[in-house]
């Protein structure tokens, strides 16, 4: 019975470790992992191939005279057209959005360094009607 006995203890030496929480023995949980925060806006094909929309699903712009990457040119009444694509006071940068700061403090989001708006002339998530109020203002591609 000896002889039984010895093997036995050692097994269950053995097996013991492996059943105190699946860790090795540790009984403290891993570590949470950080929450991705999410992109500000994504792609949509269309008939006149992709564009990228916020996350209700408008078009995105993007206007000719933002060329710094730094800034954005569209402040005051020209916020009234075209508001600013926000981006929370904690925000950082995720793959090709990057966050700028605007002449208010705001921050806004910028897609390969343009920062990107919204058109009051769209009604409805898809509407591209903001091409044609001017020149300057174009829709986003994320092949751009």
């Amino acid at each position: 019975m000896l002889r039984f006995a010895i093997p036995a203890a050692a097994m269950l030496a053995l097996v013991a470790p492996a059943h105190a929480g699946g860790h090795g023995g540790s009984s403290e949980p891993p570590p949470p992992k950080p929450e991705a925060q999410p992109s500000p806006a994504r792609v949509v094909m269309t008939k006149h191939g992709s564009k990228l929309v916020d996350p209700q699903g408008m078009t995105l712009y993007y206007y000719e005279r933002d060329t710094s990457g730094k800034t954005s040119s569209c402040d005051g009444k020209c916020t009234e057209s075209w508001p600013p694509l926000a981006a929370p006071k904690d925000a950082q940068p995720v793959g090709d959005f990057t966050v700028i700061t605007r002449s208010d403090g705001s921050k806004m989001w910028a897609y390969r360094y343009r920062p990107l708006y919204t058109s009051i002339a769209d009604k409805a998530p898809g509407d591209v009607n903001g091409t044609a109020t001017t020149l300057q203002w174009h829709v986003v591609k994320p092949e751009q």
